[in-house]
């Protein structure tokens, strides 16, 4: 209570400052744009006040449900699509308004204060207190200078306010993060999942994210489904996770909390999974998809979210850490990190996994490259994919690999178009499809490569891959095998063979005409392999070369100049290729699934990555030796060579698909796929979904 009461009287005396903002007049004429932007901060710092008395009062439990769309509404109007080219978040706004020098910055400290919206709504008052302070500070700098010089501060002066905010608080970060991550009590979102009556929509505005017609259309969809349906998918998800630790051989029993993803509408089916995760003694930790600088947003986004409001807002902020990333910077973050999992090791070491509710069909985005937005320098990105090694590394010291298991599974969203429940219900069905047929047929696959010395994939058309990909040489094809026979459990739906390649003697192109990764679309992406290793890449998306290569090595390569070919697979779920092709989705279908609706290619680590000791095994017996590849094998003598914490599927669908032949050492040539159709025999079954598009 005492901490609270210094807390209230901080924030109070920051809003004093505030208050006073809008009603301020600046001498100088030149500086208006300023006084402009810092009235347009304050307004919207009062309206989270007032939406922190709202909430304080108990208002959002009488409010209606017009009342509480109105009040959301008004917390994110500022940055949906129709507002953003007028808003100071934008930072093609702030620097014309502001000036080049200082207009990034301008709008990153917007940005930043927009995260109250989520701190606000789980009642985290230290959070509220520091921002308001900073931007009472940041306000008091330019006042000072504007009313004693007739100018602005120095850029260096208010980096550096900026700079010591992001310093001085990572500790609390650090260790409000790790708690989030490993321990289940004071679960915001849990609660809401758990008590709110999902009936009344007006519960989705309690969580403080975005509430669209996305979000409101899916709760709303899914509170219309019969109770068999809703316990089908939670238990389609909630048993793979279970599978996951069975098949390769973990104790669950000595785990006590699961990491639980989802995005906005899914509570009912949620509800059911926290009952299943409840049996097998696990409790869920759930924490908000972070929007803060101090908690690394991405727009690649983990925890409960909505929807985004606007992805080019995201996009133009999601290399804001680049104001103040350097060597200090990044050991600092390393330090509190180390600290808040010393202080939590034993929660750690209970720490499950992540169980995944992935969603997709959003409508297409094609990013515009801002040069008002903070790009990260070549040094920086340098010093990123270090940094990123070493948080790694960091976190696994303390949540073991081979201890832990994870489970992923996709749904659409009401965004996808008219096919939307069709295609929901066709989704479920993809889910639960029997996956000891596919078992059974896999292995047939599976027998064939086991005999290959290597395998050629040729596209066409439109699709001019051409890729010989170097295979693992068993020493004892009695007890060992080269592919893995994936089934629904940690990977769900069933279908896909795949394994760790040999990078010596693996080289080709890899051609998609269109393909979207983690929810951005690449157009004509072509990657060229040379002896397993990037060696050159391009697309389509962008007016020129440089801005194409920039942007498949910012959200492929993740800032590495190159990366190995970490897994080479082939899907056999045509019955999911076959339903996105006749509702025309498969190109916004997600990665999940789109990498069973063909061979794909993963580029980063192998999907052994960190457990390659673990020995791992097919339902027949054999083990699984492709664990494994060149740069893996450096582990042991330079961990930091060994991993790039990437992984990134690309699919060829089946009807860019020429052949997928496995080549024998002596030349033998054991056909699999021929123009889009399974040809291998023992695997005609696979070929009867695909009829229907002859």
């Amino acid at each position: 209570m005492e901490e609270r009461e210094l807390l209230l009287e901080r924030l109070e005396l920051a809003l004093d400052r505030i208050r006073e903002i809008p009603g301020e007049d600046w001498q100088e004429e030149s500086l208006q744009h300023w006084k402009e932007y810092f009235t347009a901060v304050a307004k919207f710092l009062l309206l989270i006040e007032d939406t922190r008395q709202f909430l304080e009062q108990g208002k959002q439990n009488t409010a209606t449900l017009e009342e509480l769309k109105q009040r959301n509404h008004a917390l994110y109007e500022d940055i949906l699509p129709e507002n953003y080219e007028n808003s100071f978040a934008n930072p093609a706004v702030a620097v014309k308004c502001l000036g080049e020098e200082f207009g990034a910055l301008a709008a990153f400290l917007y940005t930043e204060m927009r995260s109250l919206i989520g701190f606000t709504y789980e009642g985290r008052l230290d959070e509220l207190v520091i921002r308001m302070e900073l931007f009472s500070e940041v306000y008091a700098a330019f006042v000072y200078e504007e009313q004693e010089n007739r100018r602005l501060p120095s850029y260096a002066s208010i980096r550096e306010i900026l700079y010591w905010f992001v310093s001085d608080y990572a500790d609390v970060a650090a260790e409000a993060r790790v708690r989030e991550l490993v321990c289940p009590g004071n679960n915001f979102a849990a609660d809401i999942i758990r008590r709110a009556e999902l009936t009344d929509l007006r519960y989705l505005y309690a969580y403080g994210e975005y509430v669209g017609e996305n979000e409101l259309a899916m709760a709303k969809f899914l509170n219309s489904l019969p109770e068999e349906t809703i316990n089908t998918m939670a238990d389609t998800y909630t048993e793979g996770y279970r599978i996951g630790f069975e098949v390769t051989g973990k104790d669950l029993s000595k785990k006590a909390a699961v990491d639980v993803r989802y995005q906005l509408g899914f509570e009912r089916m949620m509800r059911r999974a926290l009952e299943n995760f409840d049996k097998m003694g696990l409790q869920p930790v759930i924490y908000r998809a972070a929007a803060s600088i101090l908690y690394n947003p991405s727009i690649y986004k983990n925890g409960f979210y909505s929807v985004s409001p606007n992805r080019q807002y995201e996009f133009d902020h999601k290399d804001d850490k680049a104001l103040f990333l350097d060597k200090m910077y990044c050991s600092r973050k390393l330090e509190v990190m180390h600290t808040a999992f010393e202080k939590y090791k034993t929660e750690a070491r209970g720490y499950a996994g992540p169980a995944v509710v992935e969603t997709f069909g959003e409508k297409d985005f094609a990013p515009v490259n801002k040069p008002e937005a903070v790009k990260m320098t070549d040094e920086q990105s340098t010093l990123m994919v270090e940094h990123r090694a070493q948080m790694g590394q960091l976190q696994r010291q303390y949540i073991i690999e081979e201890e832990r298991s994870f489970t992923i599974i996709a749904f659409p969203i009401p965004e996808v178009g008219d096919c939307f429940e069709e295609l929901f219900r066709e989704t479920i069905r993809i889910n639960t499809l029997d996956y000891k047929k596919y078992q059974r047929i896999q292995q047939t696959i599976i027998d064939a490569l086991d005999q290959a010395d290597h395998c050629e994939v040729k596209g066409c058309n439109g699709n001019h891959t051409d890729i010989t990909v170097n295979l693992w040489k068993l020493k004892d094809p009695a007890k060992e095998t080269i592919f893995e026979n994936c089934v629904a459990d940690v990977n769900i739906p069933v279908g896909e063979v795949f394994t760790s390649p040999v990078l010596e003697g693996t080289n080709g192109v890899l051609h998609v005409t269109k393909v979207f990764l983690n929810g951005l679309e690449y157009k004509n992406l072509e990657i060229t392999f040379e002896n397993g290793r990037i060696k050159n890449y391009n697309c389509a998306n962008f007016a020129t070369e440089e801005e194409n290569k920039a942007f498949i090595k910012e959200n492929i390569l993740f800032r590495h100049k190159t990366l190995p070919l970490g897994e080479f697979a082939i899907g056999t779920n045509t019955t999911a290729y076959v339903a996105a092709k006749r509702l025309g989705v498969e190109a916004r279908m997600p990665i999940l699934i789109a990498e069973k609706m063909g061979p794909h290619f993963a580029v980063g680590d192998t999907c052994y990555s960190h457990a390659e000791e673990v020995k791992v095994y097919n339902p027949d017996g054999k083990e699984i030796v492709a664990r494994d590849n060149e740069v893996a094998a450096l582990r042991s003598v330079n961990p930091s060579k060994a991993y790039f914490n990437c992984h990134t599927d690309i699919t060829i669908p089946y009807d860019e698909l020429a052949e997928l032949t496995a080549v024998k050492k002596d030349g033998g040539r054991i056909p699999i796929i021929a123009n889009g159709r399974f040809v291998l025999h023992g695997t005609e079954e696979l070929n009867e979904p695909l009829r229907e598009l002859d």
